[in-house]
């Protein structure tokens, strides 16, 4: 089915404001426990954003746990930015499915299901339950020397995003983690960051998959490169053709579906949050339905927390991606509801 402009703009207006009762009876009921004030920390603040995300109070703990990575592949890499070859994108992703990549183990440790969603790996993939495939392209163009996707692959990306979330949610999914696989993907993170910040293509700009000095330098000046290219532009679909990657655009619709049913979204790293920075741009509410899982080590993350105004729950300088530190996030998140709904109130002991 294809998906146009029309939708991604109803898809943007169906997403809810915070259901403000709900976050003030959390805060309300936060206070009545048999606590002392404060000592709950941001345990507290967590399980209140909960309740306003969900409608509900005093917050559920998730019980079906999901993890939706969105795969692709990258024109720029041919401009030198990664050491890593494009065969490795797909490879993660074989592995995920699997059950040994890194994602994997740290899904089977939080009870989450995994799911990859293929929109623009290059090379094979093995065919698995777990794999979802609704490829868009085999990657995208060189954002250094125009338009990494055109609006109807962007279109598209988005449309496949915002459909394996809607079906993972009808299939019982009430907590939608994310994450990406993408070899160089983080160049084009960088790039929208910096636009979506204003902040230089120096600042946003890491070593991502582990580049040395002359990888560091040539991704800089890809990153500057594309920047300079779009210039004044705001649009925020505009910068995600213009910027993004096909997973980016896939973790857009996903996030966005998420929200409109009211389930929370459990941001990754830099990338999921570059994608976030596009999403909220598009519907400002969505905002209020994301939760952070960790602070990234790669420098485009910090950047685009602080621009969201997130503060992530976790800190371990991870640089995977994969949803790695959402999934760690994913314990802390059950035990915050937990704890506010069924911890005894000081009336109930007095």
């Amino acid at each position: 089915m294809s998906f146009s402009a029309a939708d991604l703009a109803e898809l943007a207006r169906s997403v809810p404001p915070p259901d403000s009762d709900a976050g003030r009876s959390a805060s309300a009921r936060v206070d009545a426990l048999a606590t002392p004030p404060g000592a709950l920390g941001r345990l507290a603040d967590l399980a209140i954003a909960l309740a306003a995300a969900t409608g509900v109070c005093p917050p559920v703990a998730p019980v079906r746990p999901t993890l939706l990575i969105a795969a692709a592949d990258h024109g720029v890499h041919r401009q030198g930015v990664t050491m890593w070859p494009q065969s490795v994108t797909a490879a993660i992703a074989d592995a995920a499915v699997r059950g040994d990549a890194a994602s994997a183990v740290l899904a089977a440790g939080a009870g989450a299901e995994l799911v990859v969603l293929d929109v623009g790996i290059i090379e094979p993939t093995v065919a698995h339950p777990r794999l979802l495939r609704a490829q868009v392209a085999p990657g995208t163009a060189d954002l250094t020397t125009g338009p990494a996707m055109t609006s109807d692959q962007a279109l598209a990306a988005v449309g496949a995003g915002a459909d394996a979330a809607r079906n993972l949610i009808a299939g019982g999914a009430d907590l939608l983690a994310v994450g990406d696989i993408g070899i160089a993907n983080t160049t084009s993170t960088a790039a929208l960051t910096a636009a979506f910040t204003g902040r230089s293509a120096a600042e946003a700009t890491g070593r991502g998959a582990g580049a040395d000095d002359p990888t560091l330098e040539r991704k800089r000046n890809a990153v500057a490169t594309a920047v300079r290219r779009v210039g004044s532009e705001t649009d925020p679909f505009v910068l995600l053709c213009q910027l993004g990657g096909l997973e980016h655009a896939a973790l857009v619709g996903a996030v966005l579906s998420a929200a409109a049913k009211r389930v929370p979204v459990v941001l990754d790293g830099a990338i999921t949050l570059s994608a976030a920075l596009v999403a909220v741009a598009l519907a400002p509410p969505l905002s209020e339905h994301l939760i952070a899982s960790h602070a990234p080590a790669e420098p485009a993350g910090p950047i685009a927390l602080a621009h969201l105004g997130l503060v992530p729950i976790i800190d371990l300088q991870l640089r995977l991606g994969e949803g790695s530190g959402a999934l760690l996030a994913v314990p802390i998140i059950r035990a915050a509801a937990d704890v506010v709904r069924h911890t005894v109130t000081l009336d109930q002991i007095g």
